[in-house]
């Protein structure tokens, strides 16, 4: 069995990478590991080492070469070797270079550009953290939200209130795309239609200090006197510019720590687009190191799709290609209106039909009617997992390479991945307000996907599938 590992980090930071994944990994399960071997052939960082099954009864010996991407060959003692400890074995070093990456990004310059477009930097700030989460993840977290403030507009509008939130908050899903629009960082058009990113690991001498040394204003500064000294005198961003102005700035600046990337995300949204026969919605970049993307509107005419400058640097090409396909699988199926139908449903009914009924209780109606709000949210909750895991569906379907998606959901979603292997925890993931199902069924549910294109219902199939992960927990 082989595989690779998709990694951003720069080559000098390989010989870190092994020890870090023989001290937080080998050391740690020592007892399940032997023969651990570590050396550089040819410029080239090797660990290998044998895996024990229990009571010895098989190993697997494991070689890997350090590189991007990284190369893993795994040599089971015998055909007897069970799948299950393989597939744990390849997700434990996966979740070990994640873990790594995540470490070197806190210590990592990261600069993004879009050309003609405003200098900002790479900063989550409060209204980003608010807006962005309000419109994504089909929009549920503003409805639940919105709903949940219905208490105050209610006092002052009576009977009449439900109707009044149910219209504005329809209206809101038809303008999602305009007020998203407004507060998005950078516009991509076909005429400005890619993102410049640039990332420096700093060197281990360089970290102390790090945060005292990186103000917003210094970010600022050698972002605009990058820009100047590219594009806006037309040149390409290249390292030695990039090694120049930091060097300026006091830091010690080795070319193999750096590198540039573009991406040309309006070619990737339209590819993914002319798959799915949609034509091309609004698309803006939040310039934010958070891996994500998401889709509101209630159509892609009327739709705008939101990506992350951390999903550009974290993922590969085809890997984005996926996610976004998976956002169009939710342009497709109208998901935004159609979630808009559950919860207004919901609320319009407990507020005309359950809230006169827990009146004729008395005593008993504030303990139902908690009651009732859980088992009615945990239910909007658990339909709409029904959507998301439709949108997998749609995204392997149309762009043809769930495997891809698989790869780039354990990248975003790697900490979840952790925890879930507790069976408390994946009950957890099932019930918990959170339109998206355990990341380990996404994942093993597209690895496992054999022929896409044979599937003909994907909102039912999803509905099945949903229904059977969440027994096989109980179970």
């Amino acid at each position: 069995m082989s595989f690779v590992i998709d990694t951003e980090i720069a080559p000098a930071y390989f010989n870190n990478l092994m020890k870090f994944i023989y001290k937080y990994y080998i050391l740690r399960l020592r007892e399940r590991f032997t023969n651990v071997k570590r050396k550089v052939v040819d410029n080239e960082y090797r660990l290998s080492f044998r895996a024990l099954g229990p009571e010895g009864k098989w190993y697997t010996d494991v070689e890997i070469r350090l590189g991007n991407p990284i190369q893993v060959k795994m040599f089971p003692s015998d055909e007897k070797f069970p799948s299950e400890a393989l597939d744990r074995l390849k997700d434990d070093l996966f979740i070990t270079v994640q873990f790594f990456e995540e470490k070197i990004r806190k210590t990592t310059l990261y600069f993004a550009w879009v050309e003609g477009e405003e200098i900002i930097p790479e900063k989550v700030t409060q209204r980003h953290s608010i807006i962005y989460r309000l419109f994504s993840e089909s929009m549920l977290f503003f409805f639940v939200i919105f709903i949940a403030a219905s208490i105050f507009v209610f006092i002052i509008f009576g009977l009449y209130a439900p109707i009044i939130l149910v219209t504005i908050q329809f209206l809101m899903v038809l303008f999602a795309d305009r007020i998203i629009m407004r507060t998005g960082d950078w516009r991509i058009t076909q005429k400005n239609p890619s993102v410049h990113l640039l990332q420096y690991h700093l060197p281990f001498e360089e970290r102390e200090g790090l945060q005292q040394k990186l103000t917003t204003d210094l970010l600022i500064k050698m972002k605009t006197e990058i820009h100047e000294r590219t594009f806006a005198v037309k040149k390409t961003l290249d390292l030695k510019t990039c090694e120049e102005v930091l060097s300026k700035y006091g830091f010690k600046c080795k070319p193999e720590n750096m590198s540039t990337k573009i991406v040309n995300v309006y070619e990737i949204v339209k590819k993914v687009a002319d798959r799915f026969k949609l034509v091309v919605p609004k698309i803006v970049i939040a310039n934010t190191m958070l891996p994500n993307a998401a889709a509101s509107g209630p159509s892609p005419s009327h739709g705008v799709m939101v990506i992350t400058t951390g999903l550009l640097v974290q993922l590969e090409d085809d890997e984005i290609v996926s996610v976004v396909g998976h956002e169009f699988g939710h342009f497709k199926g109208r998901d935004p209106l159609a979630l808009f139908g559950l919860t207004a449903t919901e609320f319009l009914l407990r507020v005309y039909v359950f809230w006169p009924f827990l009146a004729l209780l008395g005593d008993f109606s504030l303990f139902f009617g908690y009651l009732y709000l859980f088992i009615a949210l945990s239910a909007v909750y658990f339909i709409a997992k029904f959507f998301e895991s439709r949108a997998d569906l749609e995204s392997a379907i149309k762009i043809g390479q769930p495997k891809v998606l698989a790869e780039a959901l354990r990248k975003i979603g790697f900490r979840r991945l952790q925890f879930e292997r507790i069976p408390a925890y994946k009950f957890q993931e099932w019930i918990q307000w959170d339109p998206h199902p355990p990341i380990y069924f996404r994942v093993s549910r597209l690895d496992e996907l054999q022929d896409p294109d044979k599937i003909k219902h994907p909102l039912i199939q999803s509905i099945k599938d949903n229904i059977r992960g969440f027994l096989s927990v109980l179970g």
